[in-house]
């Protein structure tokens, strides 16, 4: 069955970082522009020297950062673009290959039954096993443990980059998005601010090409100072009610 999700008039896009993935990033977006049509498609080319940019095919709107800023401004700049140009729905896709074009539907077709603000897609969820090393399964636990914590909600996928928002928390994120790490960062803010957020299953490939912003050699330094981070947005206020409202 032709399954093309439960969009309606709602303009969605596909946000897509890219750092260094010329050998993915083409691929990626036609296959975008083949399950997901009803999708706008912007690349966050985030400083890349191996000329990334020119690898996108046309129909995609590419915009290209001065120097690699990380994933969390290449977000934001996608979130930007989203709320100034009025999308309903923004789908991070990241360049690298691993988050399969065909399961956006079933991201998309879940925020709308369950009325939610933002579905995380989860590797974990489903029957299907997803190989980690032992360093990121560790990591990953703790992370998890620790927002659960701070929210009483279990979400068994917390570094997942595969997700979809809404225009509230897209506006959000458009005022105000973390730096470095944001998938978990994110998840407990978004809590306290009165969001819902839930997950779903969905598959995931292994990566194409490029390389992974997190090494093994940095996965402890990413756990401490993620669960830092985690701990002092407890205290942060990053989406005033007034921010928001004018946004």
């Amino acid at each position: 069955m032709d399954h093309r999700g439960q969009t309606g008039d709602m303009r969605c896009l596909a946000i897509v970082p890219a750092f260094n993935e010329r050998g993915s990033v083409g691929p990626l977006v036609s296959e975008l522009q083949r399950c997901t049509p009803q999708l706008d498609i912007v690349v966050i080319d985030d400083g890349s020297t191996d000329a990334t940019s020119q690898h996108v095919p046309p129909g995609a709107v590419v915009l290209r950062l001065p120097f690699n800023l990380g994933i969390g401004s290449a977000m934001q700049t996608g979130y930007r673009y989203a709320a100034l140009h009025g999308y309903d729905l923004a789908v991070q896709v990241d360049g690298d290959g691993q988050h399969p074009p065909s399961e956006i539907n079933l991201l998309i077709d879940t925020l709308v039954a369950q009325k939610a603000d933002m579905v995380v897609g989860s590797r974990f969820l489903g029957g299907e096993r997803y190989d980690q090393g032992f360093a990121r399964r560790l990591g990953s636990g703790v992370l998890r443990l620790l927002i659960r914590a701070l929210t009483g909600r279990t979400y068994t996928d917390c570094t997942s980059g595969f997700r979809v928002a809404n225009a509230s928390v897209i506006r959000a994120f458009a005022h105000w998005y973390p730096e470095d790490y944001p998938e978990p960062e994110v998840i407990p803010l978004l809590h306290r601010a009165g969001f819902r957020v839930i997950e779903t299953p969905v598959r995931m490939d292994p990566r194409v090409s490029g390389r992974t912003s997190i090494t093994l050699l940095g996965g402890l330094f990413y756990v401490i100072k993620v669960a830092g981070c985690l701990v002092l947005d407890m205290i942060r206020e990053p989406w005033p009610p007034e921010e928001l409202a004018a946004s």
